[in-house]
């Protein structure tokens, strides 16, 4: 079988930084022509750089994937660069939120974490999917995060977006089932990038989370299970063994798994999400990423 991430034509969202930054880079490695995507045109620019030293083919489209316009644009990009659909699009662009219990997160916060971690990958296989369904080949990945089954206690709108990526996911791969395109979601643990950087995320938590994240996996590996999960047509990729661990627990006991889930959080950093008495405002207005 061709290895769908060997001379790929790919498009990487969020491919600024993180995670969408090593997967640039490993498809250079492995001989192919990335389209880098960021909301951050300067940070795509680096990426392109890093794609160019190491010996691939690399152009740079701005997009905010909370904006099906501007991923219909990116289709169009694409088409141009390329000279035709690409082999492989990796919906990764994501950030970070939480600290806060359901009642209290700002509704803004929904908002923006569902209007880029969700509708995000939503916009991505909606306009490129029928586009490798019509050529019968290639791939879709989509990043998720193992939040999208562990379901930690003040982290609601990011577990949501992440569980709706999983599904989107396995619906997708359904619907391409009589296809050669492979549909992958990758659910890593912690991960040694910048998403505390840009996420909205209370500072008890962010401490938290940078304290585990020292122990997490580097991106680049991340990137190379990645890849290899959906050049063997994988639909699961679970980088850790602690995600992969939380994935059978989850699915053996999955009553016992929340309730052990709260018991724990009590005593850690989230134990007081509830001690606040007075509800944030509210609003309907969608912010940009």
């Amino acid at each position: 079988m061709k290895r769908r991430s060997h001379q790929a034509q790919a498009i990487v969202t969020g491919a600024g930084s993180g995670i969408g930054q090593a997967l640039a880079v490993e498809l250079a490695v492995r001989g192919g022509q990335v389209l880098c995507s960021d909301i951050d045109e300067a940070a795509a620019h680096r990426t392109k750089h890093l794609v160019e030293d190491h010996g691939g083919r690399a152009a740079v489209a701005r997009c905010d994937v909370s904006d099906l316009a501007q991923v219909q644009q990116l289709a169009e990009d694409a088409n141009n660069w390329f000279g035709g659909p690409p082999s492989l699009v990796i919906n990764n662009a994501g950030v970070g939120a939480g600290g806060q219990a359901i009642g209290r997160t700002p509704i803004e916060d929904w908002d923006w974490t569902l209007g880029i971690n969700l509708w995000g990958p939503i916009y991505g296989c909606h306009v490129f999917a029928p586009l490798l369904r019509e050529r019968n080949g290639g791939g879709i990945i989509n990043v998720a995060s193992a939040a999208s089954f562990g379901a930690a206690p003040g982290m609601a709108a990011y577990n949501v977006s992440k569980a709706g990526v999983l599904s989107l996911s396995e619906t997708l791969a359904a619907e391409l089932a009589d296809t050669k395109v492979a549909v992958t979601v990758v659910c890593p643990t912690f991960v040694k990038t910048n998403i505390l950087d840009s996420g909205r995320i209370t500072s008890d938590s962010v401490r938290a989370a940078r304290t585990l994240m020292r122990f997490g996996m580097s991106p680049q590996r991340v990137a190379r299970v990645t890849l290899n999960a959906n050049d063997h047509g994988r639909l699961y990729a679970l980088p850790q063994l602690d995600a992969k661990i939380g994935w059978q627990i989850k699915r053996a006991a999955p009553a016992t798994y929340t309730k052990a889930i709260g018991a724990v959080s009590r005593f850690g950093p989230l134990r007081d999400l509830d001690s606040s008495t007075t509800p944030p405002a509210t609003s309907s207005s969608r912010k940009e990423a």
